[in-house]
């Protein structure tokens, strides 16, 4: 079973009854994009901060576009067949942000609200992601790391591509030639595994995920070439947030509760600054050679000397665009 296919056929076991021979969906959200940055909602603030109940009892998001959606809150509604042990399990915020500590695609300045919703959606009871915005469902059983780190990162791939090559950009007709699916039988109507846009949450996943995140080795359209076979396409990919391939930078630990080290093959030596999720620096590292490279190291304090608030840091040496690394700094 292939990796997006066995997350979706693990949730859908959670949430109903046997699956059909179907490809399973997982729908897109067409909202407007309110995010300035990337803010993780655990379960508990959502259940708190947007959600309400009507007169008639019904509980209902409300998302900061403006979108409402009802919620199922009881695992024994009608619309949930296979009631699990019933409860509803939530992604935890732990291991959302463990993924974003594995992933190896920097792209400062990408926002998004991640929702961890404590009840699944009405009528669309799947995780979803659009412009800014992760809605990640939970399920009637306690779900795996693995579940949780492959959802939200192919999520995020959906919120990278609306936010660096979206819907009419000339850049999806050279996405669609190297990878080899310009026939018309993809395209937003096809089937799930078919959609360009899942195709390329799914490249996203498999290219740049952790481990747990890429665990199968596999991606939801077994037809298509995996994308590590492709010549081209990571290049491709990590070009869209302007990174140059050849400048690998690393941070470990990573995600940190503080000091972390940061490395770069390379023989240029650079002060290296670091950034919030906003885009404003909050520090700047002395770079120091190392038989390997260049190191730098953060004590976890910013300029004025204060620890740096739990969240996602970026940092980048001067003089090299390409070259740059997400940070998660724990609670």
């Amino acid at each position: 079973m292939n990796a997006r296919r066995g997350l979706r056929n693990l949730a859908l076991a959670l949430l109903f009854a046997p699956l059909p021979s179907v490809c399973s969906r997982a729908d897109e959200i067409d909202a407007a994009g309110t995010a300035q940055r990337l803010v993780i909602h655990d379960a508990a603030s959502t259940l708190r901060d947007y959600c309400s109940t009507d007169s008639s009892g019904r509980m209902w998001l409300s998302l900061p576009d403006g979108r409402r959606f009802e919620l199922v809150t009881s695992t024994a509604d009608p619309s949930i067949v296979n009631p699990g042990d019933g409860s509803f399990h939530p992604f935890e915020s732990a291991e959302v942000m463990a993924a974003l500590g594995e992933l190896r695609f920097p792209a400062p300045g990408i926002g998004a609200d991640v929702f961890l919703l404590p009840y699944p959606r009405r009528g669309q009871l799947e995780s979803a992601a659009g412009k800014e915005l992760i809605l990640l469902s939970p399920g009637v059983r306690p779900l795996s790391r693995e579940h949780q780190h492959a959802e939200f990162i192919h999520e995020f791939g959906h919120v990278v591509q609306y936010s660096l090559m979206p819907d009419g950009d000339e850049r999806w007709t050279t996405y669609r030639r190297i990878r080899e699916i310009e026939d018309p039988r993809f395209s937003p109507t096809s089937p799930h595994a078919d959609r360009p846009h899942e195709i390329f949450a799914e490249d996203f996943r498999a290219l740049f995920g952790g481990p747990l995140a890429t665990y199968s080795g596999t991606i939801e359209n077994s037809s298509l070439t995996p994308p590590a076979n492709v010549p081209g396409l990571e290049n491709f990919m990590l070009g869209l947030a302007g990174v140059d391939h050849t400048l690998s930078i690393s941070a470990s630990p990573n995600p940190t509760r503080g000091a972390l080290r940061f490395t770069l093959a390379s023989a240029t030596a650079a002060p290296l600054d670091v950034f919030d999720a906003a885009g404003r620096r909050v520090a700047t590292l002395a770079p120091r050679p190392v038989w390997s490279g260049i190191e730098w190291s953060f004590d976890g304090t910013d300029v004025t000397g204060r620890a740096i608030e739990p969240g996602v840091l970026f940092a980048r040496p001067r003089g090299m665009p390409g070259a740059a690394v997400r940070v998660v700094v724990l609670p």
